[in-house]
Parts: C-alpha cells; sequence; structure tokens
C-alpha cells in the first residue's frame, strides 16, 4: 500500500483505541512521506521520439503528488513543466543539427568520456547510452544522500551498474533490439546491414545490463513480454505500468473545423519502425478513389530514402505535408481538425500517438504490430485495426473511415472513453511511485539483512 492508495479509516495494525502500533505508525509514516527521485534521460527531445514525452508528463504528475524530481539530462535537452528543475549533463552533442556527426574542436575535450564519445562516433557506433551513464554515475557519486530513488529512462549503460546511493528503478520502453533487427531486414545490402550492425552495437551492452536490473518498468504487457525473450530479464523483475495522454491538453474541440480528407500521423521519416512508407503508399492508392485524400506527417521531411522516393513515384508532392516545431496547442488542433489519424508503425513499445489522437476524439486507423492493439482496443470498437506494413489494408480503412461519419463519431468517442479509462498520466505516475517504494523496501530488506 502507497501513500497514493492509502484510503481514510481504520487498518489492520491499529492499537485498541483505533491508534496504529507504534512500528507500523512509523512505517505507514515513511510511506506518506515525499519521495526524492532522479529522473535520468540520456535524451530528451520533446517531438522526436516517446522519450522525452514520457519524462515531461512523468515528471509532472509525480511532482502533482507531492514528490520532489529533479531530471538529470543530456541533450537534446527535455521540455519540463513548471516546478520541475532540470540539471544538465552535457554530451558533446555529436548528432545535433545542423552539423551531425561532428568532430569537435580541441578545447571541447573535457576528459576520457568526451574522447571515448567521440571514438565511438568515429567508428560508427552509437556512444551516447554508455557515456551518459557513465557521467551519470559521477555526478550521483557527488551527490550521494540526495536521492531517495534513481529512475534510469532506458539509458540501460554499464555505469549504471553497482552502487549509486539509491536504489535503481529502470524504464525499457521495448527493447532497442527490435529497432535493430527492423532495420537490418530493410536493409538494401551488405554495406547498409554493416553499418546497421555498427550502429546498434550498445544494444549487447543494453542486454547485460538489463539482465542485472532488480527493478524494471515497462509500458505495455506486449514489451513485457519482449523483453524477458530478447533482453533475458527474468518475469518476475519486470513490472507494466501503462503510459497514456494528457488528457486535459488532448481533448476535443468543436470549435476546430474538420478539413476534407485529412489523415495525420506523426512518424520519424526513414526509420522503417515507423512504416511511414506504407502509409504514403496507401495515400496514392486512396487518391485514385478519393481526391480530397491528404497526409500531414508531425515529424521531419528526409530529403532521401524510402519515403522521399515514395512521395516522388506516386506523385504526392503535394498531397503530403511535413510539419516540425510546433506548439503543444497547434500540434492538439492539427490532431482535432484531422478527419482521421494514423499509426502505420510495423513495431511499438506502447504508442503515445495512438493514446493522444484518441483522446482528441479524432477516429483511429491503425496497425496491430506491438503494443497498438493495446492501446487502440479492438477493431470496430475504438478504432479500425490493420496488419502491419499492408498498404491496401490501410487504404481501404482510411477509405472507409473518410466514406463514414457516423462510424468516424463512434470510433471517436469510444476512443476517447478508453483512454480515460486506461491511459492517463496521473494513474502512470501513482503506479510508478508505488514501484519506487518497493524498490526503496526491497533495498532495505537487504541492508537489514546483511547487518545479521
Amino acid at each position: 500500500m502507497t501513500a497514493e492508495a492509502i484510503d481514510a479509516g481504520p487498518r489492520d495494525g491499529a492499537t485498541g483505541n483505533g491508534h496504529l502500533a507504534p512500528d507500523l505508525a512509523s512505517a505507514r509514516a515513511e510511506e506518506r512521506a515525499p519521495l526524492r527521485i532522479a529522473l535520468l534521460t540520456y535524451k530528451g527531445n520533446p517531438f522526436c521520439g516517446g522519450q522525452g514525452v514520457y519524462v515531461r508528463h512523468l515528471s509532472r504528475e509525480l511532482a502533482r503528488l507531492g514528490h520532489h524530481v529533479e531530471v538529470i539530462g543530456s541533450q537534446p535537452y527535455p521540455v519540463l513543466d513548471e516546478g520541475v528543475p532540470l540539471t544538465e549533463l552535457p554530451s558533446l552533442d555529436l548528432y545535433r543539427q545542423p552539423d551531425p556527426f561532428r568532430t569537435p574542436k580541441r578545447d571541447e575535450y573535457r576528459d576520457w568520456i568526451d574522447a571515448l564519445e567521440v571514438a565511438t562516433m568515429w567508428t560508427g557506433g552509437f556512444p551516447e547510452p554508455l557515456t551518459f551513464s557513465l557521467r551519470a554515475r559521477r555526478h550521483l557519486a557527488a551527490r550521494r544522500g540526495d536521492f531517495d530513488v534513481v529512475h534510469d529512462n532506458q539509458t540501460l549503460g554499464y555505469g549504471l551498474l553497482g552502487d549509486l546511493g539509491a536504489p535503481l528503478v529502470t524504464t525499457i520502453h521495448h527493447p532497442i533490439t527490435v529497432d535493430r533487427q527492423l532495420e537490418l531486414d530493410a536493409a538494401a545490402d551488405w554495406k547498409r546491414r554493416a553499418s546497421v550492425r555498427r550502429w546498434y552495437a550498445f544494444t549487447r551492452m543494453q542486454k547485460r545490463v538489463a539482465r542485472r536490473l532488480p527493478s524494471v518498468l515497462t509500458v505495455s504487457g506486449s514489451s513485457k513480454d519482449e523483453i524477458v525473450e530478447h533482453l533475458g530479464v527474468r518475469q518476475d523483475r519486470v513490472r507494466v505500468v501503462h503510459i497514456g495522454a494528457d488528457t486535459d491538453l488532448w481533448s476535443p474541440d468543436p470549435a476546430v473545423p474538420e478539413v476534407p480528407g485529412r489523415i495525420v500521423t506523426t512518424s520519424s521519416a526513414d526509420v522503417p519502425l515507423k512504416g511511414l512508407v506504407h502509409l504514403v503508399e496507401a495515400l496514392a492508392k486512396l487518391r485514385t478513389e478519393n481526391a480530397d485524400a491528404h497526409l500531414v506527417v508531425v515529424g521531419r521531411r528526409a530529403e532521401d530514402g524510402p519515403v522521399a522516393q515514395a512521395i516522388e513515384r506516386y506523385g504526392l508532392d503535394g498531397a503530403v505535408r511535413f510539419v516540425k516545431g510546433v506548439t503543444d496547442a497547434e500540434l492538439v488542433d492539427l490532431y482535432r481538425g484531422a478527419k482521421v489519424a494514423c499509426v502505420p508503425s510495423l513495431y511499438e513499445g506502447f504508442s503515445l500517438p495512438a493514446a493522444e489522437a484518441m483522446a482528441t476524439g479524432t477516429p483511429l486507423v491503425a496497425t496491430t504490430g506491438g503494443a497498438i492493439p493495446e492501446v487502440a482496443g479492438p477493431d470496430g470498437e475504438t478504432c479500425l485495426a490493420v496488419p502491419p506494413g499492408d498498404a491496401g489494408a490501410l487504404a481501404a480503412a482510411l477509405g472507409r473511415l473518410l466514406g463514414d461519419e457516423g462510424l468516424r463519431t463512434r470510433l471517436g468517442a469510444a476512443g476517447r472513453a478508453r483512454v480515460l479509462d486506461r491511459f492517463t498520466w496521473a494513474r502512470a505516475a501513482q503506479g510508478t511511485a508505488e514501484l519506487y517504494r518497493e524498490a526503496i523496501a526491497a533495498r532495505g530488506a537487504t541492508a537489514r539483512g546483511a547487518r545479521r
């Protein structure tokens, strides 16, 4: 039982006059005490990928529960809400725009970790999980006693093994080995496959670290199964705490006019995992019968690659628009103004875009990749579901929704109700805080056993 779940009234362990016995009273008082939380994130971009979104909303809701949350992060730094401090733990930011894969100047090097970061990049690897974990370990060692719990957001670096001065809870959204395999499957030749293997070399480290973690949190039952299978983590060490949408922000607004034929999606343009190329192919099929159909992609437009080539091949340059750097309010209005939202991913560990689209009351077409059905719900009840990678099925489902106002209204209302019932950040924070307290209690029990 946690402070977040304690109800008023008599409880087991009360004395005859209704007061708790001294030992139990002390334990209950400790449960009610606010926690001091260090939330680590090696990247926190709130506009690309789910990790920055996770850190922002979870930290805000934990603070609303009365806990003291400090986010410790590297570039791109997360955007946080008022009342949540950010401690910057800068890397060399080797992948920044407009000069990614840059070589730093001599006076930028500060220590051996910086040299390791550059050397790993030079050999085609991705250094940030390892180098951030080493910097975080050094930072936490200098602040021993400042935190009750350390929460790592999928860094899974060697630096986080051993004693950090507080129990460690780690979120694994999904095993990155899944991304690696999908990129290998999509690779055009042996040179590309070799490049993918070098880039994802850090996944070997993440496997080794994950197996030694005492407490793993993940965001879906599908991800839990894959963490056990792909990373070899013991099943009893993995707990599911669903994440969700900010349902105050992501909400219906009848004042926002719907744009005829508009389909909206959030996607990294050329990451095979996201399936955007299949949605572009579906749009080409759809426009043979519905000339109004067009696509708004929240994400960066790649100048070359499979998506750009598909847009050119099908003559869709005027029917596909990419937007990035929009405000929260502008992003929500994009979804409110769409006739249909789409999640075309081949795989997702949860799918925040699905939950957020549903929260606005916008009807959803989604694939059945990974955990998406866990979020989007049953086909025909809260969404239209299609197999991943099937452009024809996507086109058929999108066309069906665009042509049926009654179905759009029914699915939109049912989708929002599902999110309100199951997938909110307040519920995620409550479940996460419960896991923190379990980790703290387990560490205390281990320490007491060692003293005997």
